[in-house]
């Protein structure tokens, strides 16, 4: 079952960026609080929390951090910004019983993003805007935006916003899936 954590996520990366947290430790912070909070109202249930960062640049976790577009001109500059440069993706679940994080995981993926002509990201934009505004980096790699990349080292799952097949391997030790 879905339901919303009710976090203003906007005020709580605030504050955790104040705190000096990094992309890695960001994306799994803001994991643990959405589910905790849905824990809370769901005694005994296994909450499952997700939330993912991106970081510009070719170092570990300190890039400079780019969030959802605001609107359609922001998406232009976060795709200009992105282009011909190698960004890293943070995925990152966290599970809680009764309140207490049980399980934690967050996947790196390295992005390399081809150079992107302005008249390619406008058409771009133009064909995926009402999916992809909803999306760190404005892409879904499920989707057109598979062919904004030249390279991509690591788990297609995490990029869609779940490190799946960890997750799957700690619900099968828990007995909570078949083996």
């Amino acid at each position: 079952e879905a339901l919303s954590p009710g976090v203003d996520e906007d005020a709580a990366k605030d504050a955790l960026r104040a705190d000096g947290l990094d992309a890695r430790a960001l994306a799994d912070a803001l994991a643990e609080l959405k589910a905790l909070k849905v824990s809370r109202r769901v005694p005994g249930a296994l909450v499952l929390g997700c939330d993912q960062t991106l970081s510009v640049g070719d170092g570990a976790d300190r890039g400079d951090m780019i969030d959802k577009a605001v609107d359609r001109a922001d998406a232009e500059r976060i795709l200009r910004l992105l282009s011909g440069r190698v960004h890293h993706l943070h995925s990152a679940a966290v599970i809680v019983l009764n309140g207490e994080p049980i399980w934690r995981h967050v996947e790196r993926v390295r992005m390399t993003m081809r150079p992107l002509s302005d008249d390619f990201i406008r058409a771009y934009l133009d064909d995926d805007w009402d999916a992809c505004r909803w999306c760190v980096g404005c892409y879904r790699i499920e989707g057109p935006g598979a062919q904004l990349f030249s390279r991509v080292e690591g788990s297609q799952f995490a990029i869609q916003g779940l490190p799946l097949l960890p997750l799957l391997d700690f619900l099968r030790t828990r007995g909570v899936l078949a083996a």
